[in-house]
């Protein structure tokens, strides 16, 4: 049981929040497929505050019936701006409240943001304290960080500062990722820096998240470091049964069998008919093209699938491909790079919905 403020899950696995990937569609079809919990792509504070109820932008602060529990993230440069968008946020129906410091993209005027905080404990202080005061205490408020700006003393006693002061002020659970904000996602995550915070704080929750592109990094994860619960992030891109398969595993079950061709086929369709909801007819398959480059892993014929996902354009190249390759039912099998499909990928904060 991971349990998030008054928020109980069943499955320690959840959907990280990704730019440009962790919309409505991305987290409805997670969640059909075993996701407890799941939260919207990065969004900046002033332009939260700016949203008018117009159809070209509604989508960013939809939330259905079948998406609670849901997060909401946060991110921004001024203290003064966070609350009027966190209050927005909680009346347009996120459950949680979840504060971004561990985006490594600068922003181009030079003010810090994201990761950046962590170079100024005092102002990412002000930011979990005024989120926390605006919005009503029963909405839990989390916050995710960065082990630090890099790997000096400095940022590792900023770090300590900032989640020091995050739990007294009654932050419900912090996700720490185990690279540094200098990384950005370069070199590997370190899994024994959630070991030593887990001891330090261990009566509080936190989540880790970093190198999770499996369901059994996840239960490894959670088996090494102790933490309370792991994000799936990069890892749940075009791989919605991750959730499944750690709860399979986590259970002491063998890992399921990949989905079949028309399991896969029918994720996929779902996932195009979710988009058509929300966005205009001509973004659907540029959209769903990002997405499907990795759904073509579990294919296997995973590289002609993949090209030809690649080489779409519109909604008739998106279907054809469905009918050429989608068209016979056969064994799935497992991505044989896992994480990337073969293509690097550098899922971050980089572009958030500003």
């Amino acid at each position: 049981m991971l349990c998030i403020g008054t928020i109980e899950l069943d499955l320690p696995v959840v959907q990280a929040a990704m730019s440009g990937y962790s919309d409505w569609p991305m987290r409805a079809i997670a969640r059909q497929l075993g996701a407890p919990y799941s939260i919207c792509e990065v969004m900046i504070d002033s332009f939260v505050s700016s949203l008018k109820d117009r159809a070209k932008t509604r989508h960013h602060l939809l939330v259905t019936d079948n998406d609670h529990p849901v997060g909401a993230q946060l991110m921004g440069a001024e203290p003064s701006e966070f609350p009027p968008a966190a209050k927005k946020l909680v009346e347009a129906g996120f459950d949680v409240i979840d504060i971004n410091f561990g985006c490594p993209a600068k922003k181009a005027s030079g003010r810090c943001r994201g990761g950046f905080h962590l170079g100024q404990p005092s102002v990412a202080i002000e930011i979990l304290q005024r989120v926390r005061d605006a919005v009503p205490s029963a909405t839990p408020v989390t916050v995710k960080m960065r082990r630090g700006l890099d790997d000096t003393p400095q940022s590792r006693d900023n770090f300590f500062r900032i989640i020091e002061s995050a739990f007294e002020l009654g932050i419900a659970a912090v996700t720490v990722h185990g690279r540094t904000v200098e990384q950005k996602y370069v070199g590997p995550s370190r899994w024994d820096f959630l070991k030593e915070v887990r001891q330090l704080f261990p009566q509080r929750t936190l989540l880790g998240s970093g190198d999770l592109f499996t369901a059994a990094d996840c239960v490894r994860m959670l088996r090494e470091t102790g933490v309370d619960g792991v994000t799936a992030a990069r890892g749940s891109i075009g791989n919605p049964w991750i959730f499944a398969q750690a709860a399979a595993l986590l259970r002491g079950e063998p890992l399921p069998q990949p989905p079949r061709v028309y399991a896969q086929r029918d994720v996929i369709c779902e996932h195009f008919r979710l988009a058509e909801q929300i966005l205009p007819s001509d973004q659907v398959s540029k959209q769903l093209r990002k997405f499907c480059i990795h759904y073509s892993a579990w294919h296997p014929a995973a590289e002609a699938v993949r090209a030809a996902f690649i080489a779409v354009k519109n909604a008739a190249d998106w279907h054809e491909v469905i009918a050429c390759h989608y068209a016979i039912d056969q064994p799935g099998q497992f991505p044989a790079d896992p994480g990337n499909s073969g293509q690097p990928l550098a899922v971050s904060c980089a572009e958030p919905v500003s």
